[in-house]
């Protein structure tokens, strides 16, 4: 009787990749351990408020690309404004822009800080082989590319923060919709998008002051736009959009149309 052939275990960290991040997800993980040894594959835990590295340093490139597992989100920040450039949560990856891979070889800016705003865990993929992957896999080719082009458009959606408070959160509101809608990551099933965004995340990228900040959510809050909550941490950090086409309106508004909003 010939004997039965087992099937080869598939590691967790493969399985975690495929299911669970948009650079991986659905493909074949027999095929992607031809690319990702696990045995190269390191996890490490980011403590907040501390660097990760920084960012565009003339002449020097990243070991790894991180792959968001736990916890955070990641942000950017640049100097001497201390503004937040970018936001990663968990199904993302980061430090694409600072590998020589694809578009990396270009990208490049100012100095910024890198660091994780809450304890994150991450899996580090050596350079070498997100470059392999990058070759010969199709699917992850093109959407190591569109990371690129989402860098771009959350920018762009800041480039839109006007001095008008409602206007200003609803910009960087915008920016984080289109950012986890074209992850996949987002909405929830209910049709709502769910933020971990610290009052403090969102003053140092609207470039507000944190009371500020505090009065715009109010009034969305009460105009039945947004609602907040508790996070994990039990810090009253989740904003629910529970309107993105109410939240496009003000985002496109002009001080005479935002009705809920007090100061002129």
């Amino acid at each position: 009787m010939a004997k039965s052939v087992q099937a080869p275990q598939i590691p967790e960290i493969i399985t975690e990749l495929t299911e669970n991040n948009f650079f991986f997800r659905g493909l074949d993980p027999v095929e992607l351990q031809n690319w990702l040894d696990p045995e190269t594959l390191a996890t490490e835990k980011l403590y907040s408020s501390r660097p990760i590295y920084t960012a565009f340093r003339p002449n020097q490139n990243l070991e790894f690309l991180y792959v968001l597992l736990a916890g955070g989100p990641v942000i950017v920040r640049s100097t001497p404004l201390d503004r937040i450039l970018a936001i990663t949560y968990m199904g993302s990856c980061f430090g694409m822009r600072n590998l020589p891979i694809a578009f990396g070889q270009a990208s490049r800016s100012f100095p910024s800080l890198v660091e994780a705003y809450k304890t994150t865990d991450v899996l580090k993929i050596p350079a070498i082989a997100v470059q392999k992957l990058y070759e010969n896999n199709e699917i992850f080719r093109d959407r190591y590319n569109q990371s690129f082009e989402l860098r771009e458009k959350f920018h762009y959606h800041l480039l839109n923060c006007s001095t008008y408070p409602p206007q200003a959160v609803a910009s960087l509101l915008r920016a984080l919709i289109y950012q986890e809608r074209s992850l996949l990551n987002q909405p929830q099933a209910d049709g709502v998008f769910v933020f971990d965004l610290p009052i403090d995340i969102i003053a140092h990228a609207c470039q507000l002051n944190h009371r500020t900040v505090e009065q715009v959510l109010k009034g969305m809050t009460k105009v039945g736009l947004i609602s907040t909550g508790k996070s994990a941490e039990g810090q009253g950090d989740l904003i629910h959009v529970l309107s993105p086409e109410g939240l496009k309106e003000v985002y496109s508004a002009t001080r005479d149309k935002v009705a809920w909003w007090p100061l002129k």
